[in-house]
């Protein structure tokens, strides 16, 4: 049997397994990557080709070796016994707790399942007393600070359950299951080497619950927490170390690990959509855009990561696609925290930010934890000009992600807006940190630096020469860094970037006071260091343009060819006093 095969055995009773303990979010997962197996030919039928892509341009895009046959590229394929099911029957106690459970009638479904012991009913009753105190405690939330407040409230369960569950391990009596939930536990009151254990040997003996791998990633958070890790090699480690990857900003990494599953799960839309986070990370929109616009054709009705897709339209300022998509959403489910974000882009674009800020709000009271609507709502708070709330939300953002360079880059801003150049370079160092590549976050440390309180221009430099490495999609290093040389009278650097920058506009068809200011100060310089040719070059096109710098071309012009021995000293003042 080959490893498509196996792949798509093992789902199929995962999913069953998943279902049956109320993982839904995990049997939703891996029915995705289920139907995400590239079909064998042989065996297409109309009644099941409906899930294969109309255009496969965006798979070609990201691999190339559609022989091989096993999803992890170098490592063999590992099979992990499925788990068995209980020996002990759970009877309609279980059907009639799993109904109560499903209805979120949490405390009746463990009530129910009280003195039943078969694995599954005691997972479900535990998992029941989890999601009861999780209910409790965001009421809690809401009865003492309204729907977006902050509040001390826990969750009321955990002592008890993890008494419970610590004494099942013990016994060596706890399933895979049961140790997913304990690391849950574990994780909610602080103890996150316990809780890695926990989840590391939940996803080694059951490596289809998404959900536990999930989780396990929380944890991840360096690089060399993650190496240390003890992880049996299967499939669903490769989806784990790709997502792993991506959340540490090793967008590369992950990028690899994707294309190396798309061998297997070439027609994944989770991995699609992967992809494209990686790809926005590196800033690259257009393929970005052309992903989401593949995902859209293939499930209409998504919801789940279109967020992102309005970022890309709100950034590439595509006004008619966003309203589309914002109609899109609004029409399948308006109630999502992913729909109210795409209208709130949809309303900032038009610079309607008070309405914008409603549907963020919208989005947080329906899951206040939502990043991105804790960070797009504080840039709305910039935009009004309305700072204290803008600092409030970015750190509401960062109390969630602490790896959230957008907010930090946020915060950076709202001091900078308030005169507070040193706070402000705290929060762009940190967000450097996070986003190493980003040119827009060097740039905005470097204009920090050039303050009037600050002007540490030395500092400043290095800051647009960061940005300069890392594709200035803007093209205002270079422009800077010519600009700050010269005012430091570093004649020769200056007239290096100010060159650079030249050919960078016209290699784009610019024009405009940065093409005038560059031509103006090389001609100045060439004719200071007697480059009569060059110098003329760059007064001749100067006389194309109608302002002050024409005359100024032409009184070059006739200082050039004057006789020099009219002139003993041809020097040029480039920087006069």
């Amino acid at each position: 049997m080959n490893s498509k095969e196996n792949c798509r055995n093992e789902l199929r009773t995962a999913i069953r397994q998943l279902s049956d303990r109320c993982l839904y979010s995990a049997s939703k997962w891996a029915a995705e990557q289920l139907v995400g197996i590239e079909q064998d030919p042989a065996k297409f039928t109309p009644s099941n080709t409906r899930f294969q892509r109309g255009s496969s341009s965006i798979r070609r895009r990201f691999h190339t070796n559609e022989s091989c046959s096993t999803p992890i590229a170098g490592i063999s394929y590992v099979s992990t016994p499925v788990m068995e099911e209980d020996e002990v029957v759970d009877g309609d106690f279980y059907l009639l707790a799993k109904s109560y459970f499903d209805c979120r009638e949490y405390k009746r479904a463990a009530h129910v399942l009280r003195e039943q012991n078969g694995k599954k009913s005691v997972f479900l009753r535990q998992y029941a007393l989890y999601l009861a105190g999780e209910k409790r405690k965001e009421e809690e939330v809401v009865e003492l600070e309204g729907s977006l407040g902050k509040s001390d409230a826990v969750n009321q369960e955990l002592v008890s359950l993890e008494r419970e569950l610590s004494t099942l391990r013990k016994k060596g009596m706890i399933d895979p299951f049961g140790l997913y939930l304990y690391g849950l536990v574990l994780k909610q009151k602080g103890s996150e080497n316990l809780a890695r254990t926990a989840l590391m040997e939940s996803v080694n003996s059951y490596p289809w619950n998404w959900s536990a791998w999930s989780e396990l990633q929380s944890l991840c958070t360096t690089i060399d927490i993650l190496n240390s890790l003890n992880l049996n090699n299967h499939w669903m480690k490769d989806f784990f170390l790709a997502y792993a990857y991506q959340e540490l900003r090793m967008h590369n990494e992950s990028l690899v690990k994707y294309e190396n599953l798309q061998a297997t799960f070439g027609f994944s839309n989770y991995i699609q959509a992967q992809i494209a986070k990686a790809q926005y990370s590196l800033r690259e929109f257009d393929q970005v855009e052309a992903i989401f616009e593949e995902l859209l054709r293939n499930d209409p009705y998504r919801v789940e990561d279109m967020d992102m897709y309005s970022n890309v339209l709100y950034a590439k300022e595509c006004f008619s696609a966003l309203s589309y998509l914002a109609h899109r959403v609004f029409m399948t489910d308006k109630y999502r925290p992913e729909s109210c974000c795409i209208i709130g882009n949809y309303y900032s674009l038009k610079g309607q930010h008070e309405k914008s800020v409603v549907y963020f709000r919208r989005a947080l009271k329906l899951n206040k934890n939502y990043l991105s609507a804790w960070t797009l709502m504080g840039h709305e708070f910039v935009e009004m000009k309305n700072i204290p709330a803008a600092i409030d939300a970015y750190r509401r953002a960062v109390d969630i992600n602490s790896c959230d360079y957008r907010a930090w880059y946020g915060l950076g801003q709202a001091y900078e807006m308030m005169g507070m150049p040193f706070y402000a370079l705290h929060y762009f160092k940190k967000s450097v940190f996070l986003q190493p590549n980003d040119s827009r976050l060097w740039i905005a440390m470097a204009q920090c630096y050039e303050s009037e309180q600050l002007r540490m221009l030395e500092e400043a430099i290095k800051c647009y020469r960061r940005a300069a490495s890392c594709n200035d999609r803007e093209a205002i290093a270079l422009h800077q860094l010519a600009k700050l040389h010269s005012e430091l009278r570093q004649s020769e650097e200056a007239a290096f970037y100010y060159k650079k920058d030249l050919e960078r506009m016209e290699a784009e068809e610019r024009e405009g006071p940065n093409m005038v200011e560059a031509l103006l100060f090389l001609a100045t310089y060439y004719k200071a260091q007697k480059k009569f040719d060059e110098a003329e070059v760059y007064c001749t096109r100067l006389l194309d343009y109608t302002g002050p710098e024409k005359e100024t071309a032409k009184d070059l012009l006739r200082g050039m060819r004057l006789p020099q021995s009219s002139f003993p000293s041809m020097d040029v003042e480039l920087f006069p006093p």
